[in-house]
């Protein structure tokens, strides 16, 4: 836990939590984040292990404006479940959110930081060809002989 209130902090202090908020939270929870050198820093954390860093690390609330939530209607006394909120309305598995981990990753490498690309499976398969007899029989069982 610690490696990821690292690289957040890190983040923060470079000030590329601004325009990247989506993408800091798809890094944190979905990438393997490490050094340079190859020490590892974080495989992935839950919502709510970022939710509670974020809270102890006393980020900015206004961030959550950037993902389209108003600080002010959130849960504005315990901060964890603020944050929680706000990761939940962020859509982390989104096309935007790992275009921004993708734009994050490029600007934290010359910090000393490498953040992997992003875990296969994402996409959904496509469908499945069409039958050859044109579907007329799908859905029928096969009789037993």
């Amino acid at each position: 836990m610690d490696g990821i209130r690292e690289f957040l902090e890190t983040v923060r202090q470079h000030n590329l939590v601004a325009g990247h908020l989506r993408g800091v939270f798809h890094a944190a929870i979905g990438r393997r984040i490490t050094r340079a050198d190859g020490n590892v820093l974080s495989a992935g954390v839950t919502w709510r292990q970022l939710a509670a860093a974020l809270k102890a690390m006393r980020f900015d609330k206004d961030y959550a404006a950037e993902v389209g939530a108003d600080p002010e209607t959130l849960s504005p006394r315990d901060r964890e479940r603020f944050w929680y909120a706000v990761i939940a309305l962020a859509r982390v598995d989104s096309p935007a959110a790992r275009a921004q981990a993708d734009e994050l990753a490029a600007l934290v490498k010359p910090l000393g930081y490498v953040v992997s690309p992003p875990p296969s499976g994402g996409e959904p398969p496509p469908p499945p060809p069409p039958a050859a007899d044109g579907g007329k029989n799908a859905g029928k069982k096969k009789k037993k002989k």
